[in-house]
């Protein structure tokens, strides 16, 4: 008996260890996968972070140098206000397009071609450097911009691990106003020390460097939106659907197969996301162009000084990039982020170029406003999924951020009318009231929203 018991207690030990080292070996692997995975998906945010980065970057370089532009081409700040126009005109026109033709050929393929379209266009800019020849510019410089979103989103949805998908997209938001951030201070030296040609064409060096690290880091970034992020989405979807009630799913089944492609587009929900865009687009697009000008006229406060209170308001809003993707995790109400982050903003902006204040002032103000701003992106973001039918992501994002592109077209002439006709504290007062405008539509996308909760993804 002890012998059996001991030949017993050996097996039973054996096994165990046996098990034990098969769970050990199962840990190390999954470990080691978990860390390949996560290795992958940093490569990807990496490359696909440092597009978006040239994209804002490259959108931000006119702006703060306008008034240089108008001494040396002698024309009015409506004449340029169309360059912004053209540019958002002829990227809003071709975003739905290249949206498609992403599917098609590829965004990996297309968003190399878009980089080294981009960097040859603004270093043209900076070469030619006459205003007829900006305007012919701007226009080809909308159509390489189209590209980003759609690709940008593509890549990463189809490369991203599903489970770090939110914080992959808020990093992607932040890479983009980091360039936006960069852009001013890169002009304001440059143009100083060189002159603002000099300066257009060293985005040469920032361009090449993008576009050899898309080049080079290639392998990392998928084109498949087929592949493990659907079989995933299809899953969550199934075990959704499982626990609505037979109507509910029903209702779904009829959602999904009456809206779908251009129907989807311009369904409620959708399209009062494509209008908040565009009131955000608006709300912004007066600041980021004028608020350099229109402070030297009514602050006590140099063109440097104002120079640096955009680049406060810029680099805010990447700062508060990150903190309102925090915010987005811990929290399903997105609406009430981005109605709250608008009247904080509305309130100061307003405040900033009504109130004289010294220069300190002036970029403490825009950087809180900023701040305030940049925590609306990653809700943004969320309330768009959150009205997105599964595997719909590229085509409702490629048209809600075309909103983006006509609201920069509307506000640029409109805004430099208003500074023509001697009245830049108005552009205090307009920026505002598109910030309460833009809470408006928030709320009606939140309450278009339909009922059905699977496709939802907040």
């Amino acid at each position: 008996m002890t012998i059996t018991t001991r030949n017993g207690a050996s097996a039973g030990a054996n096994d165990a260890l046996a098990a034990n080292g098969t769970d050990a070996d199962n840990g190390a692997a999954e470990s080691t996968a978990v860390t390949a995975d996560q290795k992958i998906d940093r490569q990807v945010i990496g490359l696909v972070g440092g597009a978006h980065f040239l994209s804002h970057y490259l959108i931000f370089l006119l702006p703060p140098i306008l008034p240089l532009l108008k001494a040396d081409f002698a024309v009015s700040y409506a004449a340029l206000g169309l360059i912004i126009t053209i540019f958002n005109l002829s990227s809003g026109l071709t975003h739905v397009p290249m949206g498609f033709l992403v599917d098609r050929i590829g965004a990996r393929r297309l968003l190399t071609y878009g980089v080294a379209a981009s960097t040859i266009i603004y270093f043209s800019m900076g070469a030619i450097g006459t205003y007829s020849a900006i305007l012919v510019l701007a226009a080809m410089a909308g159509v390489a911009n189209s590209v980003y979103h759609p690709a940008d989103y593509a890549l990463l949805s189809a490369s991203i691990s599903p489970k770090r998908i939110g914080r992959a997209f808020s990093l992607h938001t932040f890479a983009g106003f980091a360039g936006g951030a960069v852009a001013p201070l890169v002009m304001a030296y440059t143009s100083m020390q060189w002159g603002w040609r000099v300066g257009l064409m060293l985005t040469g060096v920032v361009g090449l460097a993008v576009l050899l690290s898309l080049l080079l880091g290639r392998r990392y970034l998928s084109d498949s939106t087929t592949q493990p992020t659907k079989a995933v989405e299809a899953a969550e979807a199934k075990n959704t659907a499982d626990k609505l009630p037979e109507s509910n799913k029903s209702g779904q089944s009829n959602a999904a197969s009456e809206k779908s492609g251009m129907a989807l587009l311009f369904s409620m929900p959708i399209f009062m996301c494509f209008l908040f865009f565009i009131m955000l687009s608006m709300s912004q697009g007066g600041i980021s162009t004028f608020a350099v000008a229109a402070f030297v006229s009514i602050q006590d406060i140099s063109l440097k000084g104002a120079q640096m209170a955009l680049t406060a308001f810029l680099v805010g809003s990447a700062v508060g990039v990150l903190i309102g993707g925090q915010i987005a995790d811990r929290t399903r109400h997105h609406e009430w982020v981005a109605v709250i982050g608008f009247l904080i903003t509305a309130v100061v902006i307003f405040g900033v170029g009504n109130m004289m204040l010294s220069a300190g002032w002036v970029i403490a103000a825009m950087a809180l406003a900023g701040l305030n701003f940049g925590v609306i992106m990653p809700s943004r973001d969320m309330l768009v999924r959150a009205v997105t039918p599964e595997g719909s992501m590229g085509k409702v994002f490629g048209f809600v951020s075309t909103g983006l592109n006509i609201g920069g077209a509307i506000t640029p002439v409109f805004f430099g009318w208003l500074m023509d006709q001697g009245e830049p504290r108005l552009l205090f007062w307009f920026a505002p009231l598109f910030m309460l405008m833009a809470t408006v539509t928030v709320l009606a996308a939140r309450w278009a929203r339909p009922n059905v909760e699977a496709p939802l993804k907040v």
